[in-house]
């Protein structure tokens, strides 16, 4: 989900709390705080975890990249993984051309064929729409025997285009070589430990600042702990309907959990709906916990939040049964929003 799906999902979950609501009527600013936990994960991976990943390998094609070459380099990469039972992190970089020009190349990774493929693309802007006859003359995928057993646990073709390009980490699991998609994502920030950890230690830090200035505690450190803590919760919670999934209960976890690929963190339709939903039960709570409520609270949720998600929710199934290009358009958009250098709050 995009940063503004997490925040106002945060929102959202403070609101179901009529203590919150009422000190919120009053000034306070804890459903916002939920908010923040909501973007927090990716905060911290975006902002934090990515800078101190180290790579084995790094793989830069330079203006004019040879598939054969990026091929060779990914395979040795995966065999030196298997064989040492060592992991193997390899970054691949983009091909800037100009301020809005960049050269698309494709990898593929093949389980069935134990191989590794590379095609090199056409020139794209940085909207991702590709120029007409640019692809390079008899551009063909180039394949590489990588000669072990592979799984990988992403989608099997990856575009590199625009912004930073994606990481993969090779990994032995038993007799078997695991391709893992942006292994510094999602790890020990996409935690429910950390949310715990988290929404006491917000709880601890309001009751300090309370007793220090007033000598007395309220049930505000309560409501401030919850608020912060289930807002980040929710954004792992909302990220596992994904592909990536989260290691849900790090550190007594080590590997994320695959997600139940119900749908992308970057398609507009799911964000839509995500930012829809969590509006209309806002406004739903601060209706029913008010002195005179207006709204009746099943035909609201019918009008308001079941039928907008039949309809869109509907759509967005049609969308992802469509053509094979539309679901190659689908699955950049979700690299992209994993991968580029933009800030992951989306505010």
């Amino acid at each position: 989900m995009k940063g503004i799906s997490h925040f106002v999902t945060g929102v959202a979950i403070a609101t179901f709390f009529p203590e919150i609501v009422s000190l919120a009527r009053e000034g306070s600013l804890l459903p916002v705080l939920g908010g923040i936990g909501g973007i927090l994960p990716d905060t911290l991976d975006f902002k934090l975890a990515r800078y101190f990943e180290q790579y084995d390998v790094e793989i830069d094609p330079g203006p004019e990249p040879d598939a054969a070459a990026i091929a060779g380099r990914v395979a040795a990469a995966m065999r030196t993984a298997y064989e040492s039972g060592q992991p193997q992190n390899v970054a691949l970089h983009t091909v800037r051309l100009g301020a809005d020009l960049w050269r698309q190349y494709v990898i593929r990774f093949d389980p069935a064929q134990n191989q590794v493929g590379v095609r090199i693309g056409p020139v794209v802007n940085t909207g991702q729409v590709p120029f007409p006859g640019t692809e390079p003359p008899g551009a063909e995928e180039v394949r590489v025997t990588v000669g072990v057993p592979m799984v990988h646990t992403y989608d099997a073709e990856n575009r590199v285009d625009i912004f930073s390009g994606p990481s993969f980490k090779f990994e032995r699991i038993g007799d078997q070589l695991h391709v893992h998609f942006l292994d510094w994502h999602r790890r020990w920030s996409h935690s429910l430990t950390l949310a715990t950890l988290l929404g006491l230690g917000v709880a601890a830090l309001t009751a300090l600042g309370e007793w220090l200035s007033h000598g007395t505690l309220s049930r505000l450190p309560l409501w401030a702990g919850l608020a912060f803590g289930l807002g980040f919760a929710g954004h792992v919670l909302e990220d596992q309907l994904g592909f990536m999934g989260s290691n849900l209960f790090y550190p007594f976890t080590r590997r994320r959990a695959i997600g139940l690929r119900i749908l992308r963190s970057g398609d507009p339709i799911p964000n839509l709906l995500t930012v829809w939903v969590s509006a209309a039960l806002i406004v739903l709570n601060l209706d029913r916990f008010s002195a005179a409520p207006q709204l009746d609270p099943p035909v609201y949720l019918l009008l308001a939040v079941a039928l907008p998600l039949f309809i869109l929710g509907g759509l967005y199934q049609l969308q992802r049964l469509g053509k094979a290009e539309e679901k190659e358009a689908l699955q950049q958009g979700e690299m992209v929003s994993e991968t580029q250098e933009t800030d992951p709050t989306g505010l």
